[in-house]
């Protein structure tokens, strides 16, 4: 069965402002952002997914132990930290449409944890918000079925993607398979389906943005369940894809560096390639940024330059 849920018309504008900047994200050639900001964004997404589940480590013994560094505190809290950036290393050799790979991202996110990672739960579970339970889970022994029809939707429905993720994260949560985890899984799996249509989402820190709007995210949650249907949640989750990525265009402020440029470049796997190749690529750059550039590369040894003058070409190494 197809998951219930209204299309409404704050959805739909949600939509086409989502589409509109991942246009501008393409133009702006952020689709890969630099290496600097990747890191930083890695660092905020873990701190704060883990954050709202309660671990108690800073962003800065975050940065030290994705350094490999060594840091004080609770074993369990570092332990999540250490999970979750194996997981987050390993975020695009995971299958969104795959039973087995989502099992497998609950193994290692929370090996040491729990007894059982990886494993779908075996008991009856409950949600408690103070001291009022606010969702009582199906049966354990519905769990594989509704995870199969689950991955069903989200494989073979024609839905926007974007749409999908939001719905297959509040069933997710609805069905809550596992004893623990459940949190972190729902809000790393929609990473994982969206950055496979768009690798900009794969850093772009979702979760940050959820932990200063935590009180939203856990109320549309409550009145999708109240309704039987995730639109509320929807609704919600579209917002904040919307907000980071407008944070991702503020942040650049729509001008590339070199090295933002000559990384971009590298992904483009053209090989041999002269100045005018490069300035193709960089329409607003002058010829004489597009030597600097390119002498950068030279200088830390990614391009190799072969002939002279006009039969200068360069070589991606």
């Amino acid at each position: 069965m197809k998951p219930p849920y209204k299309i409404t018309s704050f959805i739909l504008s949600k939509v086409s402002s989502i589409s509109e900047k991942l246009g501008e994200v393409n133009a702006n050639y952020l689709s890969k952002p630099s290496p600097q900001l990747r890191k930083q964004n890695r660092i905020r997404t873990i701190h704060a997914s883990l954050s709202i589940e309660g671990n108690t480590l800073t962003q800065e013994q975050v940065t030290a132990l994705l350094d490999n560094k060594r840091v004080l505190g609770p074993k369990k809290d570092i332990q999540e930290v250490l999970n979750a950036i194996k997981v987050y290393d390993q975020l695009s050799s995971f299958d969104p449409y795959s039973r087995e790979s989502f099992l497998l991202a609950h193994q290692i996110l929370m090996g040491g944890l729990i007894e059982t990672p990886g494993r779908f739960r075996n008991q009856s579970v409950g949600i408690v918000h103070g001291k009022e339970i606010a969702h009582v889970a199906p049966p354990a022994v519905n769990v594989p079925f509704l995870m199969k029809d689950l991955f069903g939707y989200l494989k073979d429905d024609e839905d926007l993607i974007l749409i999908k993720s939001c719905v297959f994260h509040y069933e997710m949560e609805f069905i809550h398979p596992f004893l623990d985890g459940n949190g972190r899984m729902g809000r790393l799996w929609q990473t994982i389906i969206l950055s496979k249509a768009n690798p900009v989402f794969e850093f772009l820190p979702l979760e940050t943005l959820i932990i200063q709007t935590q009180a939203d995210y856990y109320k549309a949650l409550a009145i999708s369940d109240k309704a039987g249907e995730s639109t509320a949640f929807i609704e919600y989750m579209l917002k904040l894809i919307e907000d980071s990525l407008i944070e991702l265009l503020d942040y650049n402020n729509k001008v590339l560096n070199d090295t933002d440029r000559i990384e971009y470049f590298i992904s483009l796997n053209k090989g041999e390639f002269t100045r005018k190749d490069y300035m193709n690529v960089f329409k607003d750059i002058s010829s004489a940024t597009a030597s600097r550039d390119i002498k950068k590369g030279v200088d830390m040894m990614i391009f190799e330059k072969t002939g002279d003058k006009r039969l200068t070409k360069y070589l991606i190494k």
